[in-house]
């Protein structure tokens, strides 16, 4: 049981530092088009969805083991790393809406 929450935990753990890192890009992505630098926000958009996926790969990794059968033990740190992903998604979203908007009202 110890090594395979060690190997959930490291998972998470991937998770939540690749997603932490796409939800800090697609904030500054947001302040460069406030500031109307949106060539610079699409480039900081697609960088964050990079890291955006390879944290998903690694959620799928473990969603993909218990369809197969293996019984995954969950803990609180992937609750956390889940919770990241899904918040993350959803900023990712509002924040392109948001872009959008400066795009076509201005500051």
């Amino acid at each position: 049981m110890i090594e395979e929450l060690t190997e959930i935990n490291t998972v998470a753990f991937s998770i939540i530092s690749n997603v932490g890192m796409a939800k800090s890009l697609v904030m500054e992505a947001l302040y460069a088009a406030k500031d109307g630098n949106f060539g610079l926000a699409e480039e900081k958009l697609k960088d964050s969805k990079q890291y955006f996926v390879k944290g998903h790969k690694a959620h799928s990794s473990l969603i993909q083991k218990e369809a197969s059968g293996e019984k995954v033990e969950l803990s609180l740190i992937f609750m956390h790393a889940e919770d990241q992903l899904l918040s993350t998604e959803t900023i990712s979203e509002l924040v392109k809406e948001m872009i959008e908007m400066y795009k076509r009202f201005g500051k």
